[in-house]
């Protein structure tokens, strides 16, 4: 038998301050907050829980470094990939309206998708895409 991970469940981007990025996921983003914690929140989303943690609150608690990056580092993407390049535009307008700050405009990319990112208080970086003829790039089939 073959291991298999399990689906992921939840996604976390550690956080400097868990109240500001709440403010954000929430207010801007349009997220709806399920977990309020000390330090913590997490969002219900449809099929992955998205959550924040705040950088000192889980050095303290499980004992890891809490060490920051330098503006500008990227680690990590968060995706939400949505049905037709149309909706990356409608979405990327909505957002725009809402006070969220993009990198770029919309646009496509030579791995067939149409993408726009923009980043969190924290500057995690986030991308909204779909693809531009309904076909994953680069799929692999077993």
């Amino acid at each position: 038998m073959a291991f298999g991970m399990p689906p992921l469940t939840d996604f976390c981007f550690l956080v400097e301050d868990a109240e500001r990025s709440v403010t954000f996921y929430r207010d801007k983003l349009g997220f709806k907050l399920r977990t309020r914690a000390e330090g913590f929140a997490d969002f219900t989303t449809r099929n992955v829980a998205l959550a924040l943690w705040e950088i000192d609150h889980i050095a303290a608690a499980i004992g890891i470094s809490n060490a920051r990056s330098g503006p500008g580092v990227h680690k990590a993407v968060a995706a939400i990939e949505v049905d037709t390049p149309a909706e990356v535009d409608t979405l990327y307008d909505e957002l725009v309206a809402r006070g969220v700050a993009f990198v770029s405009p919309p646009s496509d990319y030579v791995w067939r998708a149409r993408c726009v990112y923009f980043t969190d208080p924290d500057e995690n970086l986030w991308e909204i895409y779909a693809w531009l003829d309904g076909k994953r790039f680069g799929e692999v089939s077993e």
